[in-house]
Parts: structure tokens; C-alpha cells; sequence
């Protein structure tokens, strides 16, 4: 069972059909599967804030602010460091330009947050393990409880995915978990047998 889950898995990745998926017209790398989950997490958990790291197209982003529209509640803030042309508009979706983990943009997620805020966090950006380990240790405390911090593309290096890439967010996760035991990995989140984020979506318990 496993075997054709990854050979699926490879098949469909490397097919780069993800890569010419969009959002109300707007390119968004993720497997559909892993928006499906997105949009029952957002639906759950009723963030006020979602912080981005990675905008690239700004299509997830989006994507985020269309279901924050249909709860009708909270804002989201991405984060890049490279400017991108055309990047969607919408009034529930800040931009900011920066390294993820410079001081001053940690300094404006934390003004964007106000007290009392569920917080949802998404990763999405250099997927270099030790650039994500950062992430995961930085981030991890504006996500409140009961809610998530997500790190994407945890399928690299082998995970069945691009195995030459190096250690990469799997990595890291595994890593982050030995010391941080404020989140749990949530299993419910492989149902669909094939995510770009196994063992990504990690739950806070406390």
C-alpha cells in the first residue's frame, strides 16, 4: 500500500501538474489535496491571523483570504523576500518584504497580532533545513493553542520526492520535535493518503 501511495506520489509530483494550478486565476503550488485540508483547518479552527512565510505568486495566500472570506473573520499576512509582480489584491491580505527571520519582521508579526488572536502559521518558504528550523523555532510561539503550525513540502529529500535535494522541512520537523513538546504531529492529516506535507501538520497541545 505504501509503495503506490509513493509511486502515485512521485508520479503526480513530477508530472508538475502542480505548477500550472491556480487560484481564482492565480498560480498556487500546492497539491489540491493539501487545500482541501487547509480549508477544514481554517474552518476549524476560525484563525484571526494567518501568518505566511513564502509568497512567491501570492496564489496560496489567496487562496487563504477566499476562505477567510467565507468564515468572515480574520486577515493574513505573507511574507518574501523577493518582490513579485501582480500580486493579487484583497482586503483581508497583507504583504510584507523581508527575510522570514529578520528582527524587524518578526517585530511586524508580532504588531499584527493583538491579544486574544488564534493564530494559524504557514512555512512555505527556503526549504534548506536549517532556514526552516529557524521558522519552526521562531514561529512556533505566535501559534495559540488548538491551532496549527504548518511546514509545506516536507515530501523533499526522499520524502518520496527529490532525493538529492539535501536535508530539507522533514528534517527539520523531526529536529524541532525532539525539543518542542508544545506540538503534537496531527495524523488525521494524511486521510488522503497523498500530501506535499507529511508529518507538516503539526497540532499545538499546549
Amino acid at each position: 500500500m505504501n509503495f503506490i501511495i509513493d509511486e502515485f506520489h512521485k508520479l503526480y509530483y513530477n508530472s508538475s501538474v502542480w505548477q500550472n494550478t491556480k487560484w481564482l486565476g492565480v498560480p498556487i503550488l500546492k497539491m489540491p489535496l493539501d487545500l482541501m485540508l487547509y480549508q477544514e483547518i481554517i474552518f476549524e479552527v476560525k484563525p484571526d491571523v494567518i501568518i505566511e512565510s513564502g509568497t512567491f505568486n501570492g496564489g496560496s495566500a489567496l487562496f487563504f483570504a477566499s476562505m477567510l472570506d467565507l468564515i468572515n473573520k480574520g486577515k493574513i499576512m505573507t511574507i518574501d523576500i523577493a518582490n513579485q509582480p501582480n500580486l493579487p489584491i484583497h482586503p483581508r491580505l497583507s504583504y510584507i518584504k523581508g527575510s522570514s527571520l529578520a528582527d524587524d519582521i518578526i517585530q511586524e508579526v508580532e504588531g499584527f497580532i493583538k491579544p486574544g488572536d488564534v493564530v494559524l502559521v504557514c512555512l512555505d518558504s527556503d526549504h534548506s533545513k536549517q532556514h526552516v528550523l529557524n521558522e519552526l523555532r521562531l514561529y512556533s510561539r505566535f501559534v495559540t493553542k488548538g491551532s496549527y503550525l504548518i511546514c509545506e513540502d516536507t515530501n523533499i529529500n526522499g520524502h518520496p520526492v527529490l532525493p538529492s535535494h539535501g536535508a530539507g522541512p522533514m528534517e527539520a520537523v523531526q529536529e524541532f520535535l525532539q525539543t518542542n513538546h508544545d506540538f503534537t504531529i496531527d495524523d488525521s492529516k494524511h486521510k488522503f493518503f497523498v500530501s506535499f506535507n507529511p508529518n507538516g501538520y503539526l497540532r499545538k497541545i499546549k
